[in-house]
């Protein structure tokens, strides 16, 4: 059966938009502030300064990502948690103690776990396209051994949904924590996208010269998060000493942009937000159409009840989309915005230690009914 909880307690509190999600921030300007000139800084790094919180080594290198291996013990299943590619660097998914996805997992007893850390685009990485996220993913989960239990956050969540209905046999089960794919339901980021001209988005690309400058991007948002936005994102207290070491952290985080590639990222604007391809069974992935259908393993659905990026409807609602049946899917809600999903101290004290039972429970009769 599904299994919906919720937590809320009062009425909504609206975080501010959400760091997540800022290249689509172009809806939010006017079309002439689209056609500024800003004094571009310098080339990014292609690596974070930042140190992660589990020790790990680079499994692979390759085009889009390095797969960083967090594995504990060379046996038991795998799991690959999908980070968002939109804007920020993975580290979102391995923030810091008590605040990331990697070490809750791992602390709930999934011993091999594995991240994609994808890589801030290039120059000559402006013409990749969708399908070549969904190859490379390819390549790591045969890296890794297949069949892997995917972990998809945010955008990630759409991505490993992709890469589940077009390799159903590699995917043992599915975590789906934030992740936009029905974007018929109402959410302000899906309107703002539609509601704004393509040239917006063409003009986007082509100032930073085929990619999508991240450094750009963060500089025109309107809305920085503030001290107290931080704290609700982190669901911790930051006036004792631990708290400001959070804030700076999270400064630091936030400041590291990826640049995306520009045939990339138009591909998500009309293909997956303005045209709703992938619930509408109209997705070509790697030259085949995707039906979600074919996605009949076990599923886990996280949703923030007071996430504005992803509401939680729209979030719960990929539930309907699949060919899983309906006692195999699991449906949790958390009083949280976006980022608490990925970096909440309560979070990851009670939905995170669920995902992780859930990901270790024998679901014998699920698995047999897959075929």
């Amino acid at each position: 059966m599904v299994e919906t909880r919720s937590k809320r307690q009062g009425g909504p509190v609206h975080a501010p938009d959400d760091p997540l999600l800022w290249p689509f921030a172009a809806a939010r300007l006017t079309m002439d502030a689209c056609f500024w000139w800003l004094e571009r800084g310098p080339p990014e790094q292609d690596a974070s300064n930042l140190p992660w919180t589990t020790p790990n080594t680079v499994a692979l290198e390759l085009a889009t990502m390095r797969l960083r291996d967090c594995t504990r013990a060379r046996s038991g299943q795998p799991a690959l948690v999908c980070a968002p590619y939109a804007l920020h660097r993975a580290l979102i998914a391995d923030f810091a103690p008590g605040h990331s996805v990697v070490q809750s997992l791992q602390s709930g007893g999934v011993d091999r776990v594995y991240l994609t850390d994808w890589r801030s685009a290039s120059s000559d990485m402006r013409y990749l396209s969708i399908d070549s996220y969904l190859g490379d993913l390819n390549v790591a989960i045969d890296e890794i051994g297949a069949p892997v239990d995917l972990v998809g956050l945010c955008q990630g969540g759409w991505l490993s949904l992709l890469y589940a209905a077009r390799f159903p046999a590699k995917v043992r089960r599915l975590v789906l924590v934030g992740a936009p794919v029905d974007l018929s339901i109402h959410s302000t980021l899906s309107q703002l996208v539609r509601s704004t001209p393509e040239t917006v988005y063409q003009q986007l690309v082509a100032r930073g010269g085929g990619n999508v400058s991240g450094e750009e991007m963060l500089r025109l948002w309107s809305k920085t998060p503030s001290r107290d936005d931080i704290a609700t994102a982190l669901q911790k207290d930051v006036l004792d000493e631990e708290g400001a070491a959070l804030l700076a952290r999270f400064d630091r985080w936030n400041s590291e942009t990826l640049d995306l590639p520009g045939t990339y990222y138009l591909e998500i604007v009309n293909r997956i937000f303005r045209d709703n391809l992938i619930a509408g069974g109209n997705f070509t992935a790697l030259g085949r159409k995707v039906d979600l259908k074919d996605v009949k393993v076990p599923v886990f659905l996280l949703a923030g009840l007071d996430d504005d990026v992803v509401p939680a409807a729209q979030a719960l609602a990929t539930a309907a989309l699949l060919g899983t049946p309906p006692a195999y899917i699991a449906a949790v809600s958390e009083p949280c915005n976006h980022l608490g999903l990925f970096m909440g101290a309560r979070t990851h004290a009670d939905a995170w230690p669920r995902i992780a039972e859930w990901l270790n429970d024998d679901l014998s009769g699920a698995l047999a009914r897959r075929a």
